[in-house]
């Protein structure tokens, strides 16, 4: 173990006492390229609302979403380029859909790419293959002022190409933590994506949202906002954009219709099914193993009236059994056709296992002639039914129900293991412990038991939370500690391989974790997998280091749209790599986590992490004897000399040996956890949003002093008292030799505070 740097120790500690210290020292964060903003219009002659409309129809467009059972929704936009781009809202395209652009003259026109996107925003950029478009003039946002005259066009309603004026009455309303012009004129379905024009007939905004308040009031994203993305757009191909949030038809069969989708590994249906009763099926791509088989699956409602949950023993048609919630009761139902005649509900009652509104762990068991159906794991039905075997399983819902469903399994025994009665007995008694503990130790023991088998442990603590509500928060938090010790450890482990390198992806995809506990690594890592897939055998791989780089580039950021953060740089989602992996915008750290796992699954040798100050790097070069050539992945992977890289992160354009050396999987993550714990101690959070991450770095980086003063802080300002000890005891054991008499009085004083 590493002595304390003298350096450190005098910064830190002279501001021990008042509690500033670390909590005002700025954390390593990566910083965002700087903005330009654009030059104000040239004023011109004011027009009548006709002339505008005569100006501005050419270049009006109507857009419509294509669902699988045809047109979904209708939205505005408008072209702001001659060679075929389009602007609109990021929500009038959807997720994954089919686009059909049309002008006013009725001419349809092909969507080649989606040039652009952000959801932050709610904005988008298509390009269509029409080259003969007419686009409008951009105005300056920031010149908008209070009571000026706007005009606003678009498809109200699906009424095509309609205009309105009105004023602006607030030229920078925010709206959750967007600066939005708010308007005086209607915002109806449809209009969203459309221009907001001034008098002169140039784009002040896009129209965006309907005030729930009142029939003339709306809001638009200001066109400032839009040139962000004109001017670092994110290219995604059509055939690439309909596989976001799309099942992978690997894994699933969708049939009846409905919209099914996927984001954070859970699977979200909506829209009336096709079949009767509006029954759509989800049907998983494997048969069960045998004809003796369970499945299982967690699903939540977003309303109770409605039904969702298990299908088995399908035909791929419309003969199954389910097995769900619906109305609040459970049921088992047999279905042999198409219509309500050929229904037959084998089961149905009320069970106090099932929780409304929450997401329940569904199970069924097929043995023979015999059907048992379960709900958190309480048995709710045991039915002598043989009527249909073999088939499918998967996921059913009816009428125009809108559900979540994570965890599918379909297998031989996929019931959680239960502990045996004499170990459940035990997690009972440290529940009982836990709650009532007096001493810091039994509670330790306690958490020794539950790291034995922390689902169970999970579980029980979720039961007892829910039958004693006086205990609710503090069960809580326990859960949560639970989960995070188990993730802690899992780090741990990983990092700690010496065998073989550790998977940097997994890394990264726990610490996501550490803060979602519902994430399903394991649904990221299959779609991670697929990724690689797409790239293995490419002749790229076998011609060199530089040509297999570049095809990583060229895969990741050209055909699949990966990009920089353009607006909400701070943003956490831009710390999980798993929101990363799902919106395709991230740090120039976890956009650099995808590409290093690309290339090593991919047996790319010579790629490495480089830690420079203020933006994290990917690096390759052929031998040690070269220079690496440095790639910028939140500029699209841009390839910088040495200089180059230096000159855009060093005011003096140097850089430094350590800032230059390739960093461990270990560091890569402890600058992760840092750019997640930086700002909650900047912002002086509450003291509990910051200790968990404090608790991962010590955990990974025991030598870290800061973050042990800092832990040491919170911990006496949360009442921890002991814990405080314990990290002001380390920091005492760890003084340099040689150090100022008045630091050591000062941990003394502060020991001696902690002892009263």
């Amino acid at each position: 173990m590493q002595p304390v740097t003298r350096i450190w120790m005098i910064a830190v500690l002279a501001n021990v006492l008042s509690f500033n210290g670390y909590a005002q020292q700025k954390l390593s964060q990566e910083t965002p390229a700087a903005r330009v903003d654009p030059a104000p219009s040239e004023p011109g002659r004011d027009r009548s609302v006709s002339e505008i409309a005569d100006l501005v129809r050419p270049s009006l467009v109507k857009i419509t979403q294509v669902g699988r059972e045809g047109p979904y929704g209708i939205g505005s936009g408008f072209v702001i380029s001659a060679e075929g781009l389009v602007a609109t809202n990021r929500h009038v395209i959807g997720e994954g859909r089919r686009i059909k652009v049309e002008t006013s003259d009725g001419r349809l026109h092909e969507v080649s790419e989606v040039v652009a996107s952000d959801s932050r925003l709610d904005l988008a950029i298509l390009r269509v293959t029409t080259k003969d478009l007419q686009a409008l003039e951009l105005a300056d946002s920031k010149q908008a002022r209070q009571g000026q005259p706007i005009v606003a066009m678009g498809n109200p309603m699906g009424m095509a190409y309609s205009v309105v004026e009105g004023v602006i009455s607030e030229p920078q309303r925010e709206i959750e933590g967007q600066p939005m012009l708010q308007v005086a004129v209607p915002i109806e379905q449809g209009n969203s994506g459309g221009p907001l024009l001034d008098r002169q007939g140039r784009v002040l905004g896009l129209l965006t949202l309907k005030s729930a308040l009142s029939e003339n009031l709306g809001f638009a994203m200001p066109v400032n906002a839009l040139k962000l993305l004109m001017a670092r757009p994110n290219p995604i191909p059509m055939q690439r954009w309909l596989t976001i949030g799309v099942l992978n038809p690997r894994f699933w069969k969708t049939l009846l219709g409905a919209q099914w989708s996927q984001r954070a590994g859970v699977i979200n249906v909506s829209q009336t099914g096709a079949g009767f009763g509006g029954r759509s099926l989800c049907l998983w791509h494997e048969d069960p193993p045998s004809e003796n088989f369970e499945a299982t699956v967690t699903v939540r409602l977003q309303d109770e009236a409605g039904a969702a949950g298990l299908a088995f023993c399908s035909d791929g048609g419309d003969r199954h059994y389910g097995f769900y919630p619906t109305g609040g009761k459970m049921r088992l139902t047999r279905f042999d056709g198409p219509d309500v005649y050929s229904w037959k509900i084998l089961e149905e009652r009320d069970s106090a296992a099932y929780h409304p509104g929450d997401w329940n762990a569904l199970r069924v068991r097929v043995s023979g002639g015999r059907i048992e159906c379960f709900v958190n794991e309480t048995q709710v039905f045991d039915v002598q039914d043989s009527g249909l075997r073999g088939g499918r399983a998967g996921l059913c819902k009816f009428r125009t129900t809108e559900a979540g469903y994570k965890r599918f399994k379909v297998g031989v025994d996929v019931a959680e293991k239960s502990p045996s009665a004499e170990d459940a007995t035990r997690l009972k008694k440290s529940v009982e412990l836990a709650l009532s503990a007096g001493t810091e130790g039994e509670k330790e023991r306690a958490f020794g038991d539950f790291a034995s088998a922390p689902s169970t442990s999970r579980r029980l603590l979720e039961e007892k939370r829910r039958s004693l509500q006086k205990d609710v928060e503090r069960l809580g938090e326990m859960e949560v500690e639970v989960h995070r010790r188990s993730v802690r450890e899992q780090l741990l482990e990983e990092l700690g391989r010496s065998a073989e390198p550790s998977d940097l992806l997994h890394c990264a995809l726990l610490l996501a974790k550490h803060d979602n506990p519902e994430l399903d690594v394991e649904s990221y890592e299959r779609g991670f997998s697929q990724m690689v897939q797409d790239l293995h055998g490419q002749p790229e791989f076998g011609q060199g280091l530089t040509a297999a780089v570049r095809r990583l580039t060229q895969y990741l950021f050209e055909e699949n749209g990966f990009h920089g953060s353009r607006g909400d740089y701070s943003s956490r989602s831009n710390s999980y790599v798993n929101e990363v992996l799902d919106d395709r915008e991230g740090l120039p750290i976890t956009l650099s986590v995808v590409y290093l796992e690309l290339a090593r699954r991919l047996g790319v040798k010579g790629v490495v992490g480089i830690p420079l100050p203020g933006r994290f790097m990917v690096g390759y070069r052929e031998s040690e004897a070269q220079e690496f050539v440095f790639l910028d992945v939140y500029e699209g992977g841009k390839e910088l000399t040495l200089e180059q890289a230096a000159a855009l992160v060093s005011e003096d354009g140097v850089l430094s040996p350590k800032a230059r050396t390739p960093a461990t999987n270990r560091e890569i993550i402890l600058r992760m956890i840092r750019n997640l714990l930086g700002p909650l101690l900047e912002s002086r959070s509450p003291a509990r949003e910051a200790l968990p991450y404090l608790d991962l770095v010590l955990a990974l980086d025991p030598d870290a002093g800061r973050e042990r003063v800092s832990r040491a802080m919170l911990r006496e300002r949360v009442g921890d008292k002991r814990g405080a000890r314990l990290d002001v005891g380390w920091l005492w054991e760890h003084l340099p030799d040689g150090s100022r008499e008045n630091q050591r009085e000062m941990l003394e004083q502060w020991m001696e505070r902690l002892a009263r």
